[in-house]
């Protein structure tokens, strides 16, 4: 008999692509991963993993488990959630496990969260931070059950078939200045009149980075990439130092501090679309009807 929990830990070494990244995942140990990946190949009598360079890959028969397992695993969530419909008539009990970005946790799930503690004790919320092309693969492959991502402009961000989006609302981000800066007298700011400033940016490989940069194109050699951090709170107190400008989202920023100036962008606008996502299959899920319908009503009050 395969063991089903084991084939999700195949699968997330697939979405993750090593056994330390599915441990960190599935909040298990590396060595938890690799003993159920070894019991798995034992019942299987197949190799699953092989070494590729410092890392592992699947084999062609780990793939086609994978790929093979994933109806069967559908079918299996779509099951639960029928025994949740008709057995818990009054009250929403289970666990949705969610993964969303950082501004939108302090800005929209945190209060989400709390509310629905409240008002359904018995249901589970476990929360993961996580970049929104993690997010998306996390709740594609099945180890989170609602994500919640955000998308810039032009930034592609694909989504797979088995995915269900609900458009939440619109987040601006703003151009931080200080206020003794000459250009935060101006109602708003074009690319061009930023090109020569020193700029704080997250890291190269986040949406909110390619963002900065296709904000600049036909810019030539701009944005001036100075200090980089992940945290926006820091991107603040680097601008009110006088180290560099930054372009900061709305959502989660809170009060600014009186040193600091807000200015929107247009030639283009920066804005974000907020989404929500979910697999198909969890669609009748009365605990993820639930949660979503929170996140929803929620996102309804963000200022616009």
């Amino acid at each position: 008999m395969i063991d089903l929990e084991a084939v999700l830990s195949l699968r997330a070494v697939a979405t993750s692509g090593s056994v330390a990244g599915a441990a960190s995942t599935l909040g298990f140990t590396p060595s938890a991963v690799s003993q159920q990946i070894k019991r798995l190949e034992r019942d299987t009598g197949v190799a699953l993993l092989e070494r590729a360079g410092r890392g592992v890959v699947l084999t062609a028969a780990g793939t086609r488990l994978v790929t093979e397992s994933t109806p069967i695993l559908a079918d299996l969530e779509r099951l639960g959630a029928d025994l949740h419909t008709t057995s818990t008539a009054h009250t929403v009990t289970g666990e949705i496990r969610v993964a969303a970005f950082s501004t939108v946790v302090r800005g929209l799930v945190t209060p989400v969260l709390a509310d629905l503690a409240l008002r359904h004790p018995e249901l589970r919320l476990p929360l993961r931070e996580s970049e929104p092309w993690e997010t998306i693969a996390l709740v594609a492959s099945g180890q989170r059950d609602l994500g919640i991502v955000h998308r810039w402009g032009g930034v592609a961000l694909a989504m797979p078939e088995p995915l269900v989006t609900t458009p939440l609302f619109t987040d601006v981000a703003d151009v931080i200045l200080r206020r003794d800066h000459p250009l935060a007298g101006r109602d708003t700011l074009r690319p061009a009149d930023l090109a020569a400033e020193p700029w704080v940016a997250t890291f190269e490989a986040t949406i909110c980075r390619q963002w900065l940069r296709r904000l600049f194109d036909g810019v030539p050699r701009a944005p001036r990439i100075v200090h980089e951090s992940m945290e926006f709170e820091n991107h603040l107190e680097l601008v009110r130092a006088g180290l560099a400008v930054a372009l900061v989202p709305r959502l989660g920023r809170g009060e600014l501090h009186p040193d600091l100036v807000a200015i929107p962008t247009v030639e283009p606008a920066s804005t974000r679309d907020v989404l929500a996502v979910h697999r198909r299959t969890q669609a009748d899920s009365p605990a993820l009807q639930v949660a979503l319908a929170a996140v929803i009503d929620h996102a309804a009050t963000q200022p616009r």
